[in-house]
């Protein structure tokens, strides 16, 4: 679904509506689906929606953030997320720190 989030998102609420119940693996990829075409607020509307979401979403957020260069939003959803951040988290916004050129965030 690399570059087809919005057809993703269209697939997903198809199988709402006939009843599916999503796991966390079709969560994630439709998650995935937002961040690749650049659908930040969709993918954040995703997230609100789930009921317990994993690490693993968390993560595929941050990073969806940090392609956007929304650092200071990835950093606020890592310090309020429930789980304790991984190292491909911290990973994730540390290599947008390098390419936003935000050392200052790197540093802290």
């Amino acid at each position: 679904m690399h570059g087809r989030g919005e057809d993703a998102l269209s697939l997903f609420a198809g199988m709402q509506q006939a009843g599916v119940t999503p796991n966390e693996v079709t969560l994630l990829g439709v998650l995935t689906a937002c961040c690749h075409a650049g659908l930040i607020e969709e993918g954040l509307q995703q997230l609100d929606a789930m009921p317990e979401p994993r690490i693993e979403h968390y993560g595929c957020i941050v990073d969806m953030l940090d392609r956007a260069g929304r650092l200071d939003e990835a950093e606020e959803l890592v310090a309020a997320m429930p789980a304790h951040p991984d190292a491909l988290i911290w990973g994730s916004l540390l290599a947008a720190c390098r390419a936003h050129d935000d050392v200052e965030r790197a540093e802290r």
